[in-house]
């Protein structure tokens, strides 16, 4: 009686004990399958990736004979060949002296604007957020024609001025700005007040560096954004000399490279034309990840 006791009494635990490892073989074959799904997706969106880094490497007949091979027949450089003797290198120097002028503009004008939404007091406050949210909602193509006879009508139509002016500020800045600028403790600017220092110089000294996250996001928003633009460069300029990327590359699927697909050299630009944003993009990944939702703890 004694034994059959201690049979059943050591069978409970090895019952109980089995529940466990069943859960966590479970729980590994979840993980392997969702794992498994996330690389099928990633290579879902990396596929074209890797037909473009081939195909620029291809010459213009296996392109047009093996559009989807991942692996030149024959490789070459060429298309990167002809892009140097073209004008690919003053269309990438445009595209950096644009980015640059407008990824500075953006970042200090849209802090500016979203510290005061957010720490000033005015009338017509809430009427001016009001309307930076509208500004969000209209979509850019509706724009297009008024900032054409605006840039004409300022003499600023077909120089860098007109590329440039018109995209220092946007509202999407302004909002991340503000709601981060919310976030901030209002005590913090309260001893440099005190100490009898000016709004502008509490709000570069003391709030401005703790914003740091969220100026990490602006700067990668407004370099992506004004580095791939080009519904704004095709109203604002009409010389060649003033091609960006952008409008260069789509003067080259247009077909002005002549007769032919010519595959391999539009996606040679295309190709280079990516490289950079990547490069800022996974350069900051971390930091941008972390200021975007920084802005979100006050709503």
């Amino acid at each position: 009686m004694s034994t059959q006791h201690q049979h059943a009494d050591g069978a409970g635990p090895t019952r109980r004990a089995g529940a466990p490892a069943h859960t966590r073989r479970g729980s590994a074959l979840t993980r392997a399958l969702g794992y498994t799904a996330l690389v099928v997706i990633a290579l879902l969106y990396i596929y074209p990736f890797l037909i473009q880094l081939a195909t620029s490497f291809k010459t213009d007949a296996d392109a047009t004979s093996h559009p989807l091979s991942l692996w030149p027949t024959h490789f070459t450089t060429a298309a990167f060949s002809r892009l140097a003797e073209a004008d690919y290198p003053r269309w990438f120097a445009n595209s950096v002296v644009v980015a640059l002028f407008v990824t500075t503009g953006r970042v200090f004008f849209d802090s500016l604007a979203g510290y005061a939404l957010a720490r000033l007091r005015f009338r017509g406050r809430s009427a001016l957020f009001g309307a930076v949210i509208a500004v969000m909602a209209v979509p850019g193509v509706v724009l297009l024609i008024p900032k054409f006879l605006v840039l004409n009508q300022l003499g600023m139509y077909d120089s860098y001025s007109g590329m440039i002016v018109p995209l220092l500020a946007d509202a999407a800045g302004v909002f991340i700005m503000k709601q981060f600028f919310e976030s901030i403790p209002v005590s913090v600017e309260e001893a440099a007040r005190i100490d009898g220092a000016s709004t502008f110089r509490i709000f570069w000294s003391v709030v401005l560096p703790m914003a740091r996250p969220a100026l990490i996001t602006l700067t990668i928003l407004s370099f992506q954004g004004s580095w791939n633009e080009l519904p704004h460069f095709i109203v604002s300029r009409q010389s060649p000399e003033l091609n960006t990327l952008t409008s260069g590359v789509a003067s080259l699927v247009s077909g002005q490279l002549g007769d032919g697909n010519q595959y391999p050299i539009k996606l040679a630009a295309a190709l280079l034309m990516t490289i950079p944003v990547a490069l800022v993009f996974f350069a900051f990944q971390r930091h941008f990840v972390r200021g975007g939702t920084a802005g979100a703890t006050k709503g």
